[in-house]
């Protein structure tokens, strides 16, 4: 499957869409969910004010992340929902009443477009992206809970290899907080595999009250299996990276969702 890195889209219609669908029939008791595989930024909001090569940053968005999530999607049959607005309009994988889910300044750089937003306008963000993004979230994990079997929820995103001046050594991460149905028999699997670096609840930590909306909304909520995966921006920023990662990834996660022990209430 052949895909492409999202290039920057500063100034997209007015009303453009706040999600891409794929694969929306598969069969696989899991959904993917991508928050930030886009970086639109509708015409309305002037670019935030930024250049534009910003939003090609990993300021905007996941680089990497939405490739991964359409070719995951195919080789392990699931849905897949995907944020089509940049993290800087507002950030899905964060509550809306955080300060920082519409951020001022990102990795010291300054959003213009953000500062000094009244209630209307954050208001406004919320209905025209980060609802309808987690609606269609919602819809497609009632769809599979619908087939009789507990929906597991994997989040894709990706991680820069250096912040605030230092390197960050791992290949991917796998968050998670106290259910460990996917990400237990995952970490062990991919540290299995030669030349790994693997992290546990790093560059980023999946723990109460750490980074996170989606996951907890959309799985812990209703005691579903999940994982959030983050893999380094470097190895998924061409198509044939993000497809070798799909497939090595696949091939893991494709037992563990077959497994029935996966699907077995926690405790």
């Amino acid at each position: 499957m052949s895909t492409r890195p999202r290039a920057a889209l500063s100034s997209a219609p007015a009303g453009h869409h706040a999600f891409t669908e794929v694969n929306p029939d598969g069969n696989a008791s899991a959904v993917l969910v991508c928050d930030h595989g886009g970086n639109e930024v509708p015409a309305d909001l002037h670019g935030l004010g930024l250049d534009p090569t910003e939003l090609t940053r990993h300021i905007g968005y996941d680089i990497g992340a939405a490739d991964v999530a359409r070719c995951l999607a195919a080789a392990l049959d699931a849905p897949a929902v995907i944020a089509s607005f940049s993290r800087l309009v507002i950030d899905p994988n964060r509550d809306p009443d955080d300060p920082t889910a519409v951020p001022v300044i990102s990795d010291g750089t300054i959003v213009p477009g953000n500062r000094g937003l009244d209630a209307a306008a954050r208001a406004a963000r919320v209905a025209r992206y980060f609802r309808p993004y987690h609606d269609a979230v919602a819809r497609r994990v009632a769809g599979v809970a619908a087939r009789g079997r507990p929906p597991a929820l994997i989040s894709v995103h990706s991680f820069t290899p250096v912040m605030k001046g230092e390197a960050r050594p791992w290949h991917v991460g796998v968050l998670w907080d106290e259910d460990g149905r996917i990400p237990l028999p995952l970490l062990a699997a991919l540290r299995a595999e030669r030349d790994l670096t693997v992290g546990d609840n790093e560059p980023y930590s999946g723990r109460k009250g750490q980074f996170g909306y989606t996951v907890p909304r959309h799985a812990d909520a209703h005691g579903y299996p999940n994982v959030l995966l983050e893999i380094r921006q470097d190895l998924i920023d061409t198509p044939a990276g993000a497809e070798a990662w799909a497939a090595l990834l696949a091939r893991h996660l494709a037992p563990i969702l077959a497994d029935p022990a996966t699907y077995r209430a926690r405790g």
